[in-house]
């Protein structure tokens, strides 16, 4: 048997000269058959080879498992606001906020507020806090309250106080021993030296005596004892030892819940709060008052006593006229009785109308504004 690769020479038909056969083809059957196999295997795998991309592409493979059809998709439309081309609007400014300064405090306009009372105002206080930045000042009082007092005090008038202590009356000089009295000591008189020397100075000179008085005779007593100016003038009554007590005046504004506030100002001065003067403060501060002395004179009047802790919202709404045009609603809140929740009502309403607007108060307000006031029982 010939080798695969054995050349074979063949006379060609056509010509008397030899002719050379393929190498890699033997003139045998059966090998030539698989010879021609394998060509033919390996020309298959190459075309399928090349055409295997195309055919992926063109969905030839898996038609029969994945008969779902693809769309091409539609481009979306993206619209963009006007807005995200223009700057961004300032942040919104706080709404002004009404506030009860301390009467008795010195008037000064703060430098930036949005509060605004019955008069101009600097936060201070009597013991600063440190580092504090706050236009109210530290206050000891309810937690989760809200509160625009920062004084407290009465609108009534006081009540009569119990007469002082009467002293026994002074004894005439004469009757008092002489251990009792001042000793005084008359004004010494100026001595007036001249030089010798015309060209020279004089001297004008006087010695100040203990308990020295503008009397014309020296009278004895004790160095500390009470001063008699004339011997039927009645000895002074004011022991330095022991002085009288400081008189007090209770303040005029209404009795106060402070809210507690830990962070207060680094001003010192008398208890004050960040507030700007007008019209509207002003009409609000006497109408609170007024609300406050009448809903306290209803509650005297009908011996009402209501549950401590107990309070009651009132919304109502008044006109430019001053008048209480609507009560909106009336909201108790631990359970007060029904007597306690329309002396709320009744102190608003009952003292109407409170005054005509200002022309600067309706152009801020309009021709009526909502209105709420809390009355709290303790």
């Amino acid at each position: 048997m010939k080798d695969l690769f054995e050349p074979d020479y063949t006379r060609d038909d056509l010509g008397d000269g030899p002719r050379r056969a393929l190498p890699w083809i033997t003139s045998e059957t059966d090998s030539k058959s698989i010879q021609v196999g394998i060509l033919a295997t390996l020309l298959l795998h190459i075309i399928l080879l090349f055409l295997m991309p195309h055919l992926s592409r063109l969905g030839y493979f898996g038609r029969e498992q994945n008969k779902t059809t693809y769309s091409k998709p539609k481009p979306k439309e993206i619209e963009i606001p006007l807005s995200a081309f223009l700057p961004p609007p300032p942040p919104p400014k706080s709404p002004p906020k009404f506030v009860e300064a301390n009467p008795n405090a010195p008037e000064n306009t703060p430098d930036h507020t949005t509060n605004f009372s019955d008069r101009n105002q600097q936060v201070a206080q009597e013991k600063p806090t440190l580092n504090g930045h706050n236009d109210h000042p530290a206050l000891e009082g309810k937690k989760d309250f809200q509160s625009s007092q920062i004084v407290s005090g009465r609108l009534d008038k006081p009540q009569q106080e119990a007469p002082p202590i009467t002293q026994p009356a002074a004894q005439p000089k004469a009757a008092q021993s002489a251990t009792e009295r001042r000793e005084q000591n008359p004004l010494a008189g100026n001595e007036f030296k001249k030089a010798d020397d015309k060209d020279g100075y004089g001297s004008n000179s006087g010695k100040i005596a203990e308990n020295n008085t503008n009397v014309t005779e020296r009278i004895s007593g004790a160095k500390q004892g009470a001063l008699v100016e004339t011997p039927n003038a009645p000895a002074a009554l004011i022991d330095p030892r022991h002085p009288q007590p400081r008189k007090t005046l209770a303040q005029h504004v209404r009795p106060a819940i402070f809210a507690e506030n830990k962070i207060g100002t680094t001003n010192i001065g008398p208890i004050a709060v960040d507030a700007k003067w007008s019209n509207y403060g002003v009409y609000l501060q006497r109408m609170i008052e007024t609300v406050q002395i009448e809903w306290e004179r209803i509650l005297i009047a009908s011996k009402v006593y209501p549950n401590s802790g107990s309070f009651v919202q009132v919304k109502f709404i008044m006109n430019s006229k001053g008048e209480i045009a609507k009560i909106v609603r009336v909201d108790p809140t631990g359970a007060p009785s029904e007597a306690a929740i329309r002396a709320c009502a009744s102190g608003i309403t009952a003292r109407s109308p409170y005054g005509q607007w200002t022309d600067d108060m309706i152009a801020v307000l309009g021709e009526q504004q909502e209105m709420t006031f809390v009355f709290y029982y303790e």
